[in-house]
């Protein structure tokens, strides 16, 4: 097996991510030296997928607007896990189809087996409970995921919307206000030295 390029990481997304959840990682990786592919089954390099803005505004659930365009800058069907140091699953609504997607699951499959550094916000863990790969596993998610990962035999943890999950390999935050925690876990499993500062 090949080793995996230590500064690659793939992001997943599709149409409807979550706005800040493509956007924020993507750039914050990118600002750390990191070459970031995000693909999305059935498009290529240079395509777009539209985001969501989903917003906490006083309702039952969070408020939906339409976001950005993201462009895409890798193409799916190139995608060869083993190339790859870790991978970072974006929430949002796309997760609804793209857990049905057989090789979006097989690529999940292959870091979690692995044991390489897997990061997932919000909606994000049903791609991984789609996958079968959290049995056992502690990890948090969107509150409305939850379950669907008791069901497939995960650990729910409930915690602020702000804070994030490590277990082994797997980094997981209920929302876009956990990016500080998400990333700077999912980061210190990928490179270990390439954040210094410690943990607030």
């Amino acid at each position: 097996m090949a080793k995996p390029s230590d500064n690659k990481i793939l992001m997943i997304v599709g149409d409807y991510t979550e706005d800040y959840e493509a956007m924020v990682p993507f750039q914050a990786l990118l600002m750390l030296g990191f070459q970031v592919d995000a693909v999305c089954p059935g498009k290529r390099r240079g395509e777009m997928v539209k985001t969501a803005i989903h917003d906490f505004e006083g309702d039952q659930t969070y408020s939906e607007k339409p976001g950005h365009l993201f462009r895409i800058n890798a193409d799916f069907a190139l995608v060869e896990p083993e190339n790859y140091a870790g991978l970072y699953l974006a929430g949002g609504r796309a997760c609804e189809y793209l857990r049905l997607d057989k090789q979006v699951l097989n690529i999940i499959r292959a870091f979690m087996t692995a044991n390489r550094p897997v990061a997932a916000i919000c909606h994000g863990p049903q791609l991984l409970t789609a996958a079968d790969v959290v049995r056992g596993r502690k990890l948090t998610a969107y509150p409305a995921v939850e379950p669907e990962v008791r069901l497939a035999g995960g650990n729910f943890v409930s915690v602020a919307a702000d804070d994030a999950v490590t277990d082994g390999n797997l980094v997981t935050a209920p929302a876009w206000p956990a990016h500080p925690k998400l990333m700077r876990g999912f980061v210190r499993l990928v490179s270990p030295n390439i954040l210094n500062c410690p943990i607030p």
